[in-house]
């Protein structure tokens, strides 16, 4: 029987018009790959062939099939994409386009030009999954064939697959898929570790075989007492498996005990419990073991109950417990019930999460123009272990393990995480970097004006979380520089005596022309974040013609308020505060820093008057500002009691105490409070020079 008979017997679940398209694109492959050989020695059709195969077993449609077959045509051969699309139609024609795409990406060592193709990859899984479904196809039987290539090009494809593809196999839930990939990246990877692991486990397989037989004939007797139906299937944990706990537990292989598994495959989700009551009066069951996946499935669909007991002389066996549906997801994942069928008018639950996947990672796309940026919030989502949480309204959300309440806010809905200010986790007030455990019920507090922090990026887990406060902050942040920028340009053109309003329209053209920049817009950020310096822009501005009718207006400055964001930011070398003397400098990238007129390290770098701004403090609406005080007093009791209470008096807040190490009659203290002016400020220290026990005050400014 020749490659096609072999094909048509596996596609059998095809109708018969079906049928005949595959095998038309089987004849235009074999026509096509006539006289090429793949590094084995084989026929090149033996591989697409191989592929389409696979593909039958998760029983895709004709058209995912017919591309299988088609999908290195126009990589390797003169076919066109235009002839597929004329012979097989438009669906087909993606199909190959898009696998041949992938095809094409190489990742490279360089980080940016990885991530730039991973991200490709996903975006093209995520318009079609078939494709993507085809590439691991693909993938898998290129694995099963790479002893013909030589071993560095062998450790380079495994280990690829290893960190790329076997992660995407495991989160559309194609679980033989996923551990077969990682089995043989493991064995071309580490190939002396895999072999000795592999001669381990066949001995030890050898003295266990009896037990594993006397596990397996006494859960059958079990379950024909309890008068369930059930297909029991032992197996061997994979060596990938193994070698993985070893490493993560730090454990020889003697000490990897529950080396075996046994699955047990019943009718019905009522007989999966209760053949779970079944199996834990046989043997006693460890605890903490029980996991049920039935009520809460896995973020890909799996779904099954998993129990660890104590079989005969000690030995631990892993049990699964699940219906035949399930036991099918369980090994094909979303193909299952394939989404492109005919004749299945709504979605599975597994389709609907995974759709709802691929939907996350164009809209993280969306969001995020860096691709490494990218490949840092998908990672996060497929290599991580979920753990379960509760709405107050009982709805489930599957989150990363260590998740935080930002990241719960986030998995609701954009909205609620932008605004969240607080969080209740089991009816009580936690913080939002708390890490949640599996099975807690959250509620997200929001408000009306509140806004992303970004010292919440330094403790998010999941993608969209970190994907949309960036965005936010971004946008935030051009926001205010356009603000700045314009605000900048205007002082600047002052001195020209002229103003943004007067300039021609015809003079902006030129200008932007120039400069390159698309738009006003763009120009102020680019001054607001000092990328360009306003006085330059306003010389060439201004430089177009004299402008008439503004010698009347005065020269000034630049108001600050506190409120511009990040686009203004205060000195930490001396803390400037609303009525100290100050002055700005455009710091490229960062936008405008303030100084105090007296700062020593503002003195240093006037060694670039152009970047140097005249700046004056505005009204600022209860915007409080951070200063240090030094403060020293006597070592007795009760101390810093007394001087907090002072200051809490005062109406400050304390951000920071730090006490000195050594401590004798006297010991010295460094606050940071936060106080509204150097008004504020001076009732402060005020107070706390009328504490007896204070016998030295001053405000730290470098």
């Amino acid at each position: 029987m020749g490659y096609l008979g072999e094909l048509a017997q596996a596609l059998a679940y095809l109708k018969p018009g079906d049928l005949s398209c595959v095998e038309d694109a089987y004849r235009l492959a074999d026509q096509a790959h006539a006289g090429q050989f793949r590094s084995s020695g084989d026929p090149y059709i033996s591989h697409p062939v191989a592929v389409a195969e696979i593909l039958s077993h998760w029983q895709l449609d004709a058209q995912a099939v017919t591309a299988a077959l088609l999908h290195d045509v126009v990589e390797d051969t003169q076919v066109s994409t235009d002839e597929i699309f004329r012979r097989f139609g438009k669906s087909v024609a993606d199909l190959v386009e898009g696998v041949s795409k992938l095809d094409r990406l190489e990742f490279q060592s360089a980080a940016d030009a990885q991530a730039e193709n991973f991200r490709k990859m996903l975006i093209a899984m995520a318009r079609d999954v078939r494709v993507m479904l085809i590439k691991l196809a693909d993938r898998l039987h290129n694995m099963r064939t790479l002893d013909a290539v030589p071993p560095a090009k062998r450790r380079r494809i495994a280990r690829e697959t290893m960190e790329i593809y076997a992660p995407i196999a495991n989160r559309l839930g194609l679980d033989a898929l996923y551990r077969e990939l990682e089995e043989l990246s493991f064995r071309y990877i580490y190939p002396l570790r895999h072999a000795v692991l592999a001669k381990t486990l066949k001995t030890a397989r050898s003295t266990r075989r009896e037990l594993v037989a006397r596990v397996t004939e006494s859960v059958r007797q079990q379950m024909d007492s309890a008068k369930i139906k059930t297909q029991i299937v032992g197996r061997e944990r994979h060596l990938f498996s193994i070698y993985r706990q070893m490493l993560g537990q730090r454990k020889g292989f003697a000490q990897v005990l529950d080396v075996y598994a046994i699955h047990l495959v019943v009718d019905s989700i009522p007989d999966c419990y209760l053949a779970l009551g079944a199996m834990h009066g046989l043997f006693k069951p460890v605890p903490g073991k029980f996991k049920d996946y039935i009520a809460i499935p896995k973020s890909n669909g799996y779904q099954s109950l998993h129990t660890t007991l104590i079989g005969p002389q000690g030995m631990p066996v892993e049990i699964q417990i699940r219906t035949r549906d399930m036991d099918r997801i369980a090994q094909t994942g979303v193909a299952s019930h394939w989404l492109y069928k005919e004749g299945f008018g709504e979605l599975t639950e597994v389709q609907a999460r995974t759709t709802k996947w691929l939907q996350s990672l164009l809209e993280i796309q969306r969001t995020t123009g860096n691709p490494a940026e990218f490949l840092e919030h998908i990672k996060i989502d497929l290599f991580s272990e979920d753990i379960y949480l509760f709405t107050p309204k009982g709805r489930i959300l599957s989150l990363p393990r260590a998740a935080t309440p930002v990241d719960f806010a986030y998995a609701i809905h954009t909205d609620i995480g932008n605004r969240c200010v607080a969080a209740k986790v089991n009816n009580e007030l936690a913080p939002l970097r708390s890490e949640l455990k599996n099975g807690d019920r959250v509620e997200i507090v929001t408000a009306a004006h509140a806004h992303p922090n970004p010292i919440w990026l330094s403790y998010v887990k999941t993608g969209k979380a970190r994907s949309q406060i960036r965005h936010f902050l971004k946008s935030m942040h051009d926001e205010e520089s356009v603000a700045l920028g314009e605000r900048l340009l205007g002082q600047a053109l002052r001195a020209h005596k002229s103003s943004v309003d007067l300039i021609p329209e015809e003079q902006w053209a030129k200008v932007l022309r120039a400069t390159g920049v698309p738009s006003r817009t763009a120009l102020y950020a680019d001054i607001g974040l000092g990328t360009r310096l306003a006085a330059i822009v306003a010389r060439e501005l201004a430089a177009q013609s004299p402008l008439p009718g503004t010698d009347e207006q005065p020269l000034s400055v630049v108001t600050i308020d506190g409120s511009e964001g990040r686009a203004v930011q205060f000195a930490r070398c001396c803390g400037p505060i609303p009525g100290d003397p100050i002055i700005g400098f455009i710091q490229k990238g960062q936008g405008l820093i303030v100084h105090t007129h007296d700062c020593r390290t503002a003195r240093r770098t006037r060694t670039s008057p152009g970047r140097w701004v005249d700046v004056e403090w505005g009204v600022h609406e209860e915007r409080l500002f951070e200063v240090q005080l030094r403060l020293v007093a006597a070592n007795q009791p009760g101390v810093l009691a007394k001087v907090a209470a002072g200051i809490a008096d005062s109406g400050s807040n304390i951000v920071d105490i730090k006490m000195d190490d050594e401590r004798g009659i006297y010991t010295g203290m460094l606050f940071t409070l936060q106080v509204s002016n150097r008004m504020h400020l001076a009732r402060v220290m005020k107070a706390l020079r009328r504490i007896q026990a204070v016998v030295r005050i001053s405000r730290v400014r470098e």
